[in-house]
């Protein structure tokens, strides 16, 4: 039997992308005789800004935890590591308060900055959190679309949802669900690493999720795998791909989404594409009103055309092989992420 056109278009383009991804690690190794290319200096006049934000977005302050309700760490791996508690403003305070949080500042002559839960590279942070979420008792406003203010503490609704809108986008989720996305600012790792940044985004996406992961089984919950058609739809869902609502600010590109829920996974559910945003769940995103206008992080961001070319060929396209982050209860001694 031939193949189809189709089918030889798609493994053509998916070869040319596997290549440019390999030419793009070649390229960005460090090597005896050289560095990988970076501007070889820090511009510290330039220097991102390490907390974005969307001016004009509704801000919802959430409460510092007053007291530590999480298990001892070794029961974080175990079946069943934690009491499972219910989805409200304290625990979804708590959920992001030991995952991607600030966690310490420090300071030292007349300058000071913060660490955060997540580790980052260079303490870069160019993860962005974003939260799609149901009603929840004590946050005002019902489901919607929310960005992470780690500095406040606090979360920025970037777009509120009708039932009917809640429903397309979550019907099929369980009961007190949500989901959490991940994305990246280039940007800020070029600032510091040049060509290499995208190798760094990568690796600080998978920091964050391994901290997202741990805060979920101390709360009695599960962070299980969820996949978009594509990273277009992916970065509609999440609100990065609103052109207006970003202007001359520095972009972010889509790295993944998951399902947080209560309890432990469903073996029946176990099917990586068990929860898969339709195209009318898109729209649905799209249509939906968002507020807020994202800020500029940088007096003059630089363009590195390598990080373009290889963030370029590893999107993903409708029909590529999903992301999987297995997770069954607790966090298990070895996780793969696999591609």
């Amino acid at each position: 039997m031939g193949i189809m056109r189709g089918d030889t278009d798609h493994r053509v383009d998916r070869e040319r992308a596997i290549g440019e991804a390999l030419e793009y690690h070649e390229r960005t190794k460090h090597r005896f005789d050289r560095f990988a290319r970076s501007a070889g200096y820090l511009d510290w006049a330039n220097e991102p800004d390490p907390f974005r934000r969307f001016e004009g977005a509704p801000f919802v302050p959430l409460p510092v935890p007053d007291e530590d309700r999480t298990p001892a760490y070794d029961r974080l791996f175990a079946r069943d590591p934690a009491p499972l508690f219910p989805l409200d403003r304290r625990s979804l305070s708590e959920f992001l308060y030991y995952s991607l949080a600030i966690s310490a500042w420090k300071s030292l002559q007349g300058s000071s900055w913060a660490l955060r839960v997540n580790p980052s590279s260079g303490n870069l942070h160019p993860t962005e959190g974003y939260l799609l979420l149901p009603p929840i008792r004590g946050i005002d406003g019902g489901a919607g679309f929310y960005h992470c203010a780690p500095r406040e503490h606090a979360l920025e609704r970037r777009a509120e949802l009708d039932s009917e809108a809640w429903k397309t986008l979550a019907g099929e989720l369980p009961s007190e669900s949500f989901l959490v996305g991940l994305t990246s600012i280039r940007w800020r790792e070029a600032w510091k690493y040049g060509e290499r940044a995208y190798r760094y985004c990568s690796l600080d996406a998978g920091h964050a999720l391994a901290a997202l992961r741990v805060a979920t089984a101390a709360l009695g919950w599960t962070l299980r795998e969820a996949f978009s058609p594509s990273s277009s739809a992916l970065a509609s869902l999440l609100g990065v791909d609103r052109a207006a609502d970003f202007g001359e600010a520095e972009s972010e590109d889509p790295e993944l989404l998951a399902i947080v829920g209560p309890g432990p996974a469903d073996p029946s559910r176990a099917d990586p594409a068990r929860w898969n945003p339709s195209f009318e769940a898109v729209r649905a995103a799209q249509e939906s009103r968002w507020t807020g206008r994202a800020n500029r992080l940088s007096r003059e961001p630089i363009v590195w055309e390598a990080i373009d070319r290889v963030a370029a060929a590893c999107r993903r396209r409708t029909d590529d092989p999903p992301l999987l982050i297995e997770n069954a209860g607790g966090l298990p001694a070895t996780s793969l992420l696999r591609f």
